[in-house]
């Protein structure tokens, strides 16, 4: 499943990078065509944003893949590694309905009710533009079942985020939780670690 996802993510990376350039593009030739020449592009406008829309759901895909989305996980870095496991779990089952019920079933039912549906100005019909919707589904849906394996077998972090800023953010495979982190228990168990030395002490103790 491993493999699997990483070549996923190259793919989305990869899909997000060619979504945004051609996004820019278009918004440039727009901006060209209305200021220089004075004649606007009738297509520009329309395909400009089903590109944002299109890049708005696979970017979120692919950052829900490195668990970059933001977490009010304020209470849960209160509790233990068990409780925080059991948020996690819940978390991902919660983003798989999401995914399952909105996404993907909402998604085919807007395919299919818009599919005779014309695009002004594009080659297009309003359906196949809609595939956005379930095609990005399915992916969350993986990576919500991919990682909901990993945290119910303890091989990830039930919290994504490392919740001090002494430790920083943690988005990796195997995130750090702040009560297991041993940067942070070896400061709190052992005062010294945090006392700056004497320089003056040592000083003189050198001459």
């Amino acid at each position: 499943m491993s493999a699997i996802k990483n070549v996923l993510d190259k793919l989305l990376a990869g899909l997000c990078i060619a979504l945004f350039a051609t996004l820019v593009l278009v918004v440039t030739w727009q901006v060209f065509t209305r200021q220089v020449i004075g004649d606007p592009s009738t297509w520009t406008s329309t395909t400009a944003q089903y590109l944002f829309v299109w890049l708005s759901l696979f970017g979120a895909a692919y950052v829900f893949s490195e668990r970059g989305h933001i977490a009010v996980d304020f209470l849960a870095r209160k509790t233990g590694p068990r409780a925080q496991k059991a948020i996690g779990s819940f978390t991902m089952l919660v983003v798989l309905a999401f995914a399952l019920l909105v996404l993907i079933w909402g998604g085919m039912r807007g395919v299919g009710l818009s599919w005779g549906q014309n695009v002004s100005g594009l080659p297009v019909n309003v359906g196949q533009m809609y595939l956005a919707l379930p095609v990005s589904g399915a992916l969350i849906t993986f990576y919500a079942i991919h990682h909901l394996y990993k945290v119910v077998v303890g091989r990830e972090a039930g919290l994504p985020i490392n919740e001090d800023e002494e430790i920083g953010r943690h988005t990796s495979s195997m995130p750090l939780i702040a009560s297991q982190d041993p940067r942070i228990t070896e400061t709190r168990l052992d005062p010294r670690l945090t006392e700056t030395p004497d320089t003056d002490d040592d000083t003189q103790k050198g001459r």
